[in-house]
């Protein structure tokens, strides 16, 4: 699968180019998220605060407050560990349209439990008026800007940097999930990195008899796409979340929260962080030490099917895109 470097960096740039109220906060990570380019375009829209992630929050506040629209960045860990009570306080409480960029989420990083942003998304969901967005691919860290803008508020997006898939060809919509297979078996919830990584599985899956519905999400808050309530409510043996967080908090829990307030009575299984910290390593070596893959998915719907499926690691194939396509389009994502 081709990869696509540093996407947010070009991307941020063209996009506001026509938009002066538009000005880019770095916390002493300027091009660590990748907003060097912005920095040498729009020198006089682009303020470094080093590393005092409350000031910044406070600032970003105070800009918003006359009319501009903040786009602050840094990894998320630094967000909303060190500056919870000035993105409530000066941000959440006031409504404030500050748009929060926060970097490395979950296991993308080798940095270890200092730099792992596990639980963001359990924190954040319980700030009132913060409106929550992962991005999963380039096409989804492009879209995205348009998304966060139309939202007359604060928005918290965890977003992916360096090198990335590009899966999807239809931009993020707000609140939307995105259908990328049909099926009655099973119902897959994934979100971010993660719904490539389940990609892996659900076409020999598919092969193998199991039929799957799945569903891509972006937007964690608010939560409840009709589609998500649908597929839940017509699948067969349960349903299976998979995501870059704990699964205390995050997507699963926003699921079982639909469910049970819903009166739903299936089974989920939640893919993710077991209540733990992180060490360090590559991605792809922790997402298989945590459980965080799709032989784990494999798993999982052995678990609720009762069916053993000998599907083996080589089995696994790269997503095909053309076939994500298919199903986004007839769905009208």
């Amino acid at each position: 699968m081709k990869l696509e470097a540093r996407v947010h960096e070009r991307n941020l740039v063209k996009w506001a180019a026509d938009k002066p109220e538009v000005v880019v906060f770095s916390a002493d990570l300027t091009n660590s998220t990748e907003i060097g380019l912005f920095k040498e375009t729009y020198p006089d829209r682009f303020y470094s605060f080093g590393m005092t992630e409350q000031n910044m929050m406070s600032a970003a506040g105070g800009m918003a407050r006359e009319g501009f629209t903040p786009f602050v960045h840094t990894f998320a860990v630094f967000m909303y560990r060190r500056a919870l009570d000035q993105i409530e306080m000066s941000i959440a409480y006031p409504n404030l349209k500050v748009r929060i960029f926060g970097f490395l989420p979950g296991i993308t990083t080798p940095g270890g439990a200092s730099h792992q942003a596990i639980n963001d998304i359990g924190i954040l969901r319980t700030v009132p008026n913060m409106t929550i967005l992962e991005t999963g691919d380039a096409t989804e860290v492009e879209s995205v800007l348009d998304v966060a803008q139309s939202i007359d508020g604060p928005v918290y997006i965890r977003q992916l940097r360096g090198q990335i898939p590009r899966l999807f060809k239809e931009p993020m919509r707000f609140g939307k999930s995105r259908v990328l297979s049909k099926g009655s078996d099973i119902t897959l919830i994934t979100s971010g990195i993660m719904t490539e990584e389940a990609l892996k599985a659900t076409a020999v899956l598919r092969e193998n008899g199991v039929s799957i519905e799945h569903l891509h999400i972006s937007t964690h808050k608010p939560f409840g796409d009709d589609s998500i309530l649908d597929a839940i409510e017509k699948t067969k043996y349960g349903v299976i979340s998979m995501e870059n967080h704990t699964i205390i908090g995050g997507l699963g829990s926003s699921i079982s929260e639909l469910m049970a307030e819903n009166g739903i009575a299936k089974r989920l299984i939640r893919i993710g962080l077991k209540d733990t910290y992180a060490h360090g390593g590559s991605k792809e070596y922790l997402m298989k030490y945590y459980g965080l893959n799709a032989m784990n998915l494999v798993k999982a719907v052995e678990i609720l099917t009762g069916q053993k499926l000998n599907i083996k690691e080589e089995d696994l194939v790269e997503p095909q895109i053309d076939e994500i396509e298919q199903f986004i389009k007839s769905e009208d994502l």
